[in-house]
């Protein structure tokens, strides 16, 4: 069985979104030949801790912890610095991390006889190890994930870097995509983005998306309709930069003045990690304050519990350049649960997949009249009990994670 050096500075305890794209590539590629070797982070100050999502790591999958580095995560009377020297570090805060941890990922690969190195982003700093390796070691095969885009982020383009900063971050990137063997992108609008943008062929860039795991959904009934009291509509994810709920609170604010929707019969649950009084203030300023429940983050199971009990997913993506690019983690989740998605996305890779798959139906993020309609129309079939979902299970089931997986081991086996 070949092995495979999985470098990923987030990854369980860490938790959030991101670490789940790694520890399930984890999970399943020992069924397709590959024995996974894990080079992360010690656990330090995470921000986030999901203990629950080490269930996903397979008995004896070796996994080496080198010192995070992280000054963001300093406390005390060194938080504050540390937050302001973090804005400074290029490409991010992880940098500390790649450095120190160079000498240790050479030492694995001899020890541990690797025979492909993996690395992931964010951070990008994943990738700068991935690139000081090859050029140490330039026979072994190195594949590079990008979770997301790099210098063509929609978060980096609303608030764009200093041309010197720039400039290095696009050196850094094209550095890592004309060196790496073969590169992976998350939506098909990614690739052809990193194709324009480096002036590539894209010969050896694959799209494997994100998606959601069947056994995380074990000893959920999701074929039973939940009898709330209320129509409970859950988003669970974060809420930060152009991912803004703004539209959605107006909108359900006026539908409520209106007397379109019964206050009294509608709640719903934000699951995520957030500024909570920010949020709560801004609920309020909505006459929302008895409408809406902050649950706060809690561990992955949890959350697809809440999914579960919900009877409307909400979905949220802000608008914006690049906003077309890519899918918004949840909506693979949201796939699985067997419940309708108000969706407020803009024109791009989720929403056409939201409106392929069948899960939902779909307004622009910016459009409050069409967010009204989609929320009213849901109420309303509430109300009469007929509240149904029939989406596509065939689109749906092609995004679980073990099929995915195997998508990334034949990325592996072309790699002569």
């Amino acid at each position: 069985m070949k092995k495979v050096l999985i470098i990923a500075n987030q990854f369980p305890p860490m938790g959030g979104s991101g670490v789940q794209r790694s520890v399930k590539f984890v999970k399943h590629l020992r069924s397709f030949g590959y024995e996974p070797v894990v080079l992360t982070r010690e656990v330090g100050n995470m921000p986030l801790k999901d203990e629950t999502l080490l269930k996903d790591i397979p008995e004896g999958v070796k996994i080496y912890r080198t010192k995070p580095y992280e000054v963001v995560e300093f406390k005390g009377v060194m938080k504050i610095p540390g937050k302001v020297a973090g804005k400074f570090i290029i490409p991010d805060t992880a940098y500390f991390w790649y450095k120190n941890s160079r000498k240790k990922a050479l030492e694995i690969i001899q020890n541990e006889k690797i025979d492909i190195i993996y690395t992931t982003s964010a951070p990008y700093s994943d990738h700068l190890l991935g690139l000081y390796i090859k050029k140490k070691m330039p026979n072994i095969k190195w594949v590079v994930d990008f979770r997301d885009e790099w210098t063509n982020n929609p978060y980096t383009l609303d608030n764009p870097y200093n041309p010197i900063r720039t400039k290095i971050e696009k050196d850094m990137e094209k550095k890592v995509v004309t060196t790496a063997d073969m590169l992976i992108t998350n939506t098909p609008v990614m690739r052809e983005n990193f194709v324009k943008n480096n002036n590539l062929t894209g010969e050896n860039f694959v799209v494997i998306p994100n998606g959601y795991d069947e056994e995380d959904f074990k000893g959920f009934d999701s074929s039973v309709m939940p009898k709330n009291d209320k129509l409970t509509m859950v988003y669970t994810g974060a809420l930060y930069g152009r991912r803004k709920p703004d539209t959605f609170f107006k909108a359900l604010s006026e539908l409520k003045k209106e007397g379109q929707i019964d206050g009294s019969k509608f709640l719903v649950k934000l699951i995520g990690n957030y500024h909570i009084d920010k949020l709560q203030a801004q609920i309020d300023s909505f006459s929302l304050t008895e409408n809406f429940e902050i649950v706060g983050y809690v561990p992955h199971n949890v959350c697809i519990e809440h999914q579960i009990s919900a009877d409307v997913l909400v979905l949220i993506e802000g608008s914006g350049r690049g906003a077309n690019a890519f899918y918004t983690g949840k909506i693979f989740e949201y796939m699985n649960t067997n419940r309708p998605v108000l969706a407020i996305l803009p024109e791009g890779c989720a929403s056409d997949l939201v409106k392929e798959s069948g899960i939902g139906i779909v307004a622009n993020t910016d459009d409050v009249e069409v967010i009204k309609k989609n929320i009213k129309h849901y109420y309303d079939k509430w109300c009469l009990k007929e509240l149904d979902f029939k989406p596509n299970r065939d689109v749906i089931e092609s995004f679980e994670r073990k099929k995915l997986t195997e998508s990334l081991a034949k990325v592996f086996d072309s790699l002569k």
